[in-house]
């Protein structure tokens, strides 16, 4: 157990660093830089890698979305989530711990910004409402999750998984970026949501639990289903 809490600790510190750190330290719009579709395939670049590096370790859960989806599916002991849940967290902490050390590093440096956190409202990229980033967040995660049921049967081809998982987070991360930023993934919020500027980001981050936790679990849910359905 303890090396599958390393394994999440250390999946979940690149997702935040390599994702987050695309659109802190690359993205850069108008300038020269990665720009909306380089932060996509940066988060799920993180996961198809991690999948790979990890997944015969502790599953590349990476999200205790996906950790909480996967306990609705009875595709994950309920015992071993809390761990997992933690580990994570840690996790998507520390990596935003070392973006921010990164970050300030640069010449001139005068603070993060929204340090890619999660916002509705007036921190949503395009303004769009609470009501909207929630749907969005249910929605995304819900197909998140059905992705990475599918992908990970028994019935699909051996060793591809990551594959869709990684470019399914990236389709994710295409449509809703200018929603939420995208979630999809609690402990990625709550990272970032610690070094934004200003004190917005912490009150808004229980939408960023709730939303992404409800989808995953409802995926699991029909996912159950489908699968006593064929029974």
């Amino acid at each position: 157990m303890t090396k599958k809490l390393a394994a999440e600790f250390i999946g979940t510190l690149w997702l935040v660093l390599g994702g987050c750190g695309s659109a802190v330290l690359a993205a850069k719009f108008p300038e020269v830089g990665i720009g909306l579709v380089g932060v996509s395939f940066a988060f799920g670049l993180t996961v198809l890698t991690m999948a790979y590096a990890i997944g015969h370790v502790s599953g590349c859960h990476l999200n205790p979305a996906v950790t909480c989806g996967l306990v609705a599916a009875g595709k994950f002991p309920f015992e071993e989530a809390p761990g997992y849940i933690i580990a994570q967290c840690a996790g998507a902490c520390a990596g935003a711990f070392l973006l921010f050390t990164i970050a300030s590093g640069a010449a001139g440096f005068a603070g993060v910004g929204g340090f890619a956190a999660n916002g509705f409202g007036a921190h949503s990229p395009g303004g769009f409402s609470m009501n909207a980033v929630i749907i969005t967040e249910i929605a995304m995660t819900f197909f998140f999750l059905t992705i990475i049921l599918g992908a990970t049967s028994t019935a699909a081809p051996a060793g591809f998984a990551p594959i869709p998982i990684g470019l399914g987070l990236t389709l994710i991360h295409l449509i809703s970026i200018p929603v939420s930023n995208t979630s999809v993934n609690p402990a990625r919020s709550l990272g970032p949501a610690l070094f934004a500027e200003g004190a917005w980001a912490l009150p808004q981050l229980w939408v960023f639990w709730v939303a992404p936790i409800l989808g995953a679990v409802l995926a699991g849910l029909v996912a159950r289903w489908l699968q006593e359905a064929e029974g």
